[in-house]
């Protein structure tokens, strides 16, 4: 099943999972019920496999099943191991000391995205970006653009009279630019099989364009399909506490659109710590309302554990006493 992680009880198991046909990796987590880090790791495998449709997650009680524990020199738990055409590729153990934050997700999600399909990549992307908000609308431009008048009947005249249907009815819904990626203006339209923009999903799952808007709206269902919109507060309050470590910034890890964005993710990615950004380009309200919300009127802004901690210069200051590590962790 799509989405969901195996289980190998035997040798023979282990065996017809590694040699799935229509899989070109295969992860498999080594673990045991009195270890509580492998429950973590467990934890770990379920969202990586929703994200990787196309990879194989096993999980295996090493102590169960000794033959293959002891053929691939298994000595501690929790440990992985990747295979490629049933051939072993990488092998990742997690110390017992590491903290959640630090190797939980970070290790093993880049270990499977070195060996993951470029497609299974766009996919997992993908369907993270469609779930980046209950209700996520893809579109040319953004919700506040464009400023200039535009044709009804013109691409990104649909986009603006499905915002202005939204907006009418009070929907909460965040939205991605299209014109800003194209891997993702191609990869979207066969991912979910809609050849046009824009596209509206709620809760993962694709709605519809303009014209299945619009029925909606006409039917009267509109308002029971899509979520209403929460007070701004209470939306602010929900983001900066998305992650232990959220950072408000232009652009993405990915792609930083600022230089004061780049230079806090060329900081934060040194620090080896687990953070979630969010692209303030993209949510005008957002933008504008955490600066009066925070009281801090600049962009890049950094939260962890809901308290704001800064922007740039403070990040550096920190960095330059030792702090920065600590901060983040919580420990200050």
């Amino acid at each position: 099943m799509a989405g969901a992680v195996a289980a190998a009880g035997s040798v023979e198991q282990f065996q017809k999972l590694l040699q799935r046909p229509d899989r070109s990796l295969v992860v498999v987590h080594f673990w045991a019920p009195w270890a509580p880090q492998c429950a973590q790791m467990n934890e770990v495998m379920a969202a990586l496999a929703r994200e990787h449709s196309q990879v194989t997650f096993v999980q295996l009680e090493a102590e169960a099943v000794p033959e293959v524990s002891e053929k691939y020199g298994i000595s501690s738990v929790p440990t992985f191991l990747f295979f490629k055409n049933s051939q072993k590729v990488d092998r990742l153990e997690v110390p017992w000391r590491s903290r959640p934050a630090e190797c939980c997700w970070r290790q093993p999600r880049r270990a499977v995205g070195r060996f993951a399909p470029a497609q299974e990549q766009l996919h997992a992307r993908l369907r993270g970006l469609i779930n980046a908000a209950p209700c996520m609308l893809f579109m040319k431009g953004s919700p506040k653009e464009p400023p200039l008048p535009i044709p009804w009947n013109s691409p990104a005249g649909f986009s603006r009279q499905i915002v202005e249907i939204l907006q009418k009815h009070g929907v909460a819904f965040s939205s991605f630019d299209i014109f800003s990626d194209e891997e993702v203006r191609q990869g979207l339209k066969a991912f979910s099989n809609w050849p046009t923009y824009p596209q509206l999903y709620v809760k993962g799952e694709l709605i519809g364009g303009l014209d299945i808007v619009k029925e909606l709206e006409a039917s009267g269902e509109l308002d029971s399909v899509c979520p209403k919109g929460q007070k701004l507060e209470d939306r602010l309050k929900s983001l900066i506490n998305k992650a232990p470590v959220m950072l408000f910034m232009k652009g993405n890890k990915q792609m930083a659109k600022c230089g004061f964005s780049k230079q806090i993710i060329e900081i934060m990615n040194n620090t080896g710590v687990d953070y979630e950004t969010f692209d303030i380009l993209q949510d005008e309200e957002v933008r504008q309302g955490l600066k009066s919300f925070s009281n801090w009127p600049t962009y890049p802004q950094l939260y962890v554990k809901g308290e704001l901690v800064g922007g740039l210069d403070i990040v550096k200051e920190l960095k330059e006493s030792g702090e920065l590590l600590p901060v983040l962790k919580g420990e200050n």
